[in-house]
Parts: C-alpha cells; structure tokens; sequence
C-alpha cells in the first residue's frame, strides 16, 4: 500500500516516593492541556448529491464533504468526508435526520448506514433521513495506514496464544515501531483524527444538510463520538441513543485503568461461554466437560503446529485469541457455534475461528489504534507500560496473554503504541463530558458486555447532566436490536422523545441455539459493523 494524503479519499526523590507518584500517575492520568481560544467558524461544507459510485439501487445518495484538517486553521488545508444519505420515505412526515455511527474506530459509517437501514423500522426509515459518513482517516475519507500488509501480517502471524519469555519487551518494541510508522508514513493526517476534531466534523455535517437540531444513533466507539459532540454542541441533539456506551473520562484520561476494565470484562465473558459449555457438554461439544483446560491446551497446540489456511497463512493459538476477541460480542445466541468452531480447531480443521488477519482487518486496526493515541494520553515512563500492561495480562488469564502481549491491533492493547506515540494531539476533546442543556441523552449499558463494560454505561449516564440509563441484562456487546424491549424503547425515544422509565431493565437475550438453525454470516467480523435484525 501507498500513503495517502489526506486530500485523497482513502530533585531527587527516595525510591518509595517515585512508587507512589508512579502510582498516582497511572490512576490519575495525564493532566489535560489548556484548550487555545475559539477560531473563526469554518465553512459550511456544500453536499453534491449523486448516485453512489457502487450504485446498487438502494436509493442512497452520496456526495462529498470538504471540512478543516486543522480546525486551528479554519480556512486552511481541507480533507474530503465521504457522506451518503437515503431521504425518509414519508417526506409529507419527516422529523429531520438521524444519524448513524458504526463503532470501531475503523469502521466505514458510509456502509454502516446502507447496511444497516433494513434493520431499522419503519417509524425511523419513514420520519428521518438516514445519514451516514466515513469518517477522518477511514476508507473513502483518507485512509490511514501506519503499518503495510507485510508488516501487519509478519506481526500478526509470528504471536502466539501462549507467548513465551521476552514477549512483553517484543510488545513494547512493537508498540514503539507502530507509532514511528505512523510518524513516518502518515504524519500528515494523524494529529488530526481525534474525536475532538471528528465532532466538529459531524456538526459541519449538520449545517451542511440544514438542520438545526440531529437525531443520533451510534454504538461502541460511536458513543465516544456521541458523547463528544453533545459536549461540544449541547443545544444541537434533538435526541442521541449512546449503545455500548464508553466513560469517557477513563477512556481519554485514565487509559491504563480503562484497558485494565476491558481486559476483565473480556475474560470474563470467555470465563462464562466457558462454563456453559462445562454445564452443557453436548450442546457445546467442546472440551468433554473441562472445557477451560481443553482451550488452554488447543492455544498450546496450535502454537506448536499452526494450521495452514488456504491463504497459505499460519493459524496459531493467537489467531484463535483474536476471532474470539471480537465473536463473543455477539452473545449467548452465538454460543453452541462457538462451541462448534474450537471443535473444529482442535480437529485442526479450517475454521472462522482460524481465520487470520486480512489486509481489510489491517485497515481497520491502523485506524483502530492511531484514532485511540489520538484520543488518548498514558502517562509517561516505559518502566510504567511493562508494569501495568503485565498487570492487566496476569488479570485475564483466557486471552490477556495472547491479546496483551501480542503486536498492535484492537483497544485492549493500545498501551504499547499510544504510550509511545510521536504525534501531536490537537484534536483531542479536553473539555467537559456534561454536555450541559442538551436533550435528553438514552444510554445503552449491556451487563455482560465483552468490549464496553457494563460500568461505562453508568458512568456515562451520571456523567451527563441529561443521561438516562437503559440496561440489558445480557451477553454480548451492544443491545438494539438484539433485544425486543430494548429496541422497542429506543425507536420510541428517537421517533417521538419519549424515554423510558428511569430504572428500566430489559432480560430478553435470546438463549444459546442450535448451530444448525442460525442464519449464516453471523460471526462477527471487525472490518463491517452492521445493525443485526431483530429475530
């Protein structure tokens, strides 16, 4: 792959007091810097409209939106957006605009809201027009790209599930050569890519489609996006559904006990697929009753004697760590399927589970990691990056060592990389998450949530000064649409403003079902995010 350019589409203290400060440090965070004077108001971007260029008769417009690089420089250099909307179907009745952001980041919002529109129902798909965008630094608007194909895939294919001695330094080192390939090869884009700068992004958006108020729906890292934008545009949300919610304050200033959360949150999840499958051998048909200590000896297996895919790739004990980072999220529905692919690994058979990282999944993670360091400031000190990485691996026996030690890719390991990371952050949000005078904000917190913990959904809505909880008693990552109660709820509050009750609990996962009767294309896949269909 070639670089894109942003323009394109794609005293000296005793040893016991530096303890305590170090301490100090990691809990607290980075002090956040002082935010500069407000600059004059960038134009408002003027959309095109025009049959996509992957027309597939959907009725999907798309057009292109020229906004700041830097928003310090409002009338300086400009990065064309990527924009595609399809308008409400009852014009006569049309509320405004609802827009959708896809989680990640990495993710392509273009193809989220084309996706994802037969998932909606007809109360949104008729009031609003759906509205989606890729946003700075993914696919069709400058794609970010810090390490090449060979790099990644040399990286991802030499990890194992079991990683032996030296392999924390191997992280770190890794982490250190990650974040000067992004200095190298994309230092024109990177310092600019932050949520801060993607917020205003969306509020150019807003203008440049006319409305005075938006109606937003956006899961997982789209919730950090949400969130930012009410903070920075409070009296523009007519109404926002935040689903998988992040506590923005840890993910931005206290990133080392947010990683620590995550690496729990996912253990734990893997812990309870695990012990169902221990209680429901047949059902599961892995692991003849002790399953844990079958998965501890497939990693140590595959490792010894990877499968060769057709790909002519090796798939170790990590490539099995890594598919199962991402298809837990989908919940107890997907569980006897989960069951059916470790069998098939531990057969040394071909298996999703043994599928190892594309070039499209290597898209998705150099945005995945250079957005989070973009957001994100660890506190200095490489003495604290082993120390607290090497914690947070012991924390999560099932997939911590082979995730946390491992080479730069998804949110549980980004320590390495954005402890060391080079660029400058001027687009980094700094204020308050309060978001004062905005709307009424819906906040969607599942229990059992592998990626967002359940506990950021909390903090998120006590955090907002109009934040209202939802809550789904579940596995998996995310709630609309994978539950009646939930989405019967959320469409109602984005359609009409009408929030659920304070307090309101949904239990309506649908159960661990036969392998055979679910619909195909299920397992997740990090490259595409998607709204499920309610089943």
């Amino acid at each position: 792959m070639r670089t894109r350019s942003p323009n394109e589409p794609r005293a000296r203290v005793a040893w016991g007091t530096t303890l305590v400060l170090i301490a100090v440090t990691a809990l607290l965070g980075a002090v956040p810097g002082t935010a500069a004077a407000a600059p004059a108001a960038p134009p408002v971007p003027v959309l095109s409209w025009a049959p996509c260029a992957d027309d597939q008769g959907d009725g999907f417009q798309c057009a292109t939106a020229l906004v700041p690089l830097d928003y310090r420089r409002p009338a300086g250099p400009t990065i064309p957006l990527a924009v595609t909307r399809k308008p409400a179907a009852d014009p006569a009745h049309r509320t405004g605009v609802l827009l959708l952001h896809p989680g990640g980041p990495g993710n392509s919002g273009v193809d989220f809201a084309r996706d994802s529109y037969e998932a909606l129902p007809a109360s949104l798909r008729d009031g609003f027009d759906v509205v989606g965008y890729d946003m700075r630094g993914v696919r069709r608007s400058g794609q970010v790209e810090c390490w090449n194909d060979q790099e990644y895939g040399a990286a991802v294919d030499s990890a194992r599930g079991v990683p032996g001695p030296g392999a924390l330094h191997t992280a770190i080192r890794q982490g250190l050569d990650f974040a000067n390939a992004c200095a190298r090869r994309a230092g024109d884009l990177v310092p600019y890519i932050g949520t801060g700068s993607n917020a205003k992004d969306i509020d150019l958006l807003r203008q440049a489609l006319g409305e005075e108020t938006l109606t937003f729906y956006g899961r997982s890292f789209g919730s950090y996006v949400g969130t930012v934008y009410a903070a920075q545009f409070p009296r523009r949300v007519r109404a926002m559904a935040l689903d998988g919610a992040y506590d923005p304050r840890r993910y931005a200033d206290v990133p080392y006990a947010y990683d620590g959360a995550q690496f729990t949150a996912l253990d734990s999840a893997v812990g309870r697929f695990l012990d169902w499958c221990a209680q429901n051998a047949t059902a599961c048909g892995f692991g003849d009753g002790e399953p844990r200590q079958a998965f501890e000896d497939l990693k140590r297996s595959l490792d010894a004697d990877p499968v060769i895919t057709a790909s002519g790739r090796p798939a170790t004990g990590y490539t099995l760590a890594y598919r199962l980072m991402f298809n837990i999220n989908s919940g107890q529905e997907v569980w006897p399927y989960l069951g059916e692919g470790l069998r098939a690994a531990q057969a040394h058979q071909a298996s999703w589970l043994l599928s190892p990282p594309s070039p499209a999944s290597f898209d998705f993670l150099n945005v995945n990691l250079a957005v989070e360091c973009a957001d994100r400031v660890y506190p200095p000190g490489r003495a604290l990056l082993g120390a607290l990485v090497g914690a947070h691996v012991a924390s999560a026996p099932l997939l911590g060592p082979a995730i946390g030690l491992g080479p730069p890719t998804y949110d549980h390991n980004h320590a390495t990389t954005c402890a060391q990371w080079q660029a400058d952050r001027p687009s980094r949000f700094e204020g308050s998450y309060r978001a004062a005078g905005a709307a009424p904000i819906l906040v969607l917190g599942t229990t059992g949530d592998p990626d967002t913990p359940y506990q950021d959904a909390v903090a998120l809505a006590g955090t907002l000064d109009s934040g209202r909880l939802l809550t789904f008693r579940a596995e998996g990552h995310t709630g609309y649409n994978r539950s009646a109660c939930v989405s019967a709820l959320v469409n109602a509050y984005l359609s009409t403003l009408a929030l659920p009750a304070r307090g309101t609990v949904c239990a309506d996962e649908t159960p661990p079902g036969s392998p055979a009767r679910r619909a195909t294309g299920f397992e997740a896949d990090e490259t595409r995010d998607v709204i499920p269909v309610l089943r």
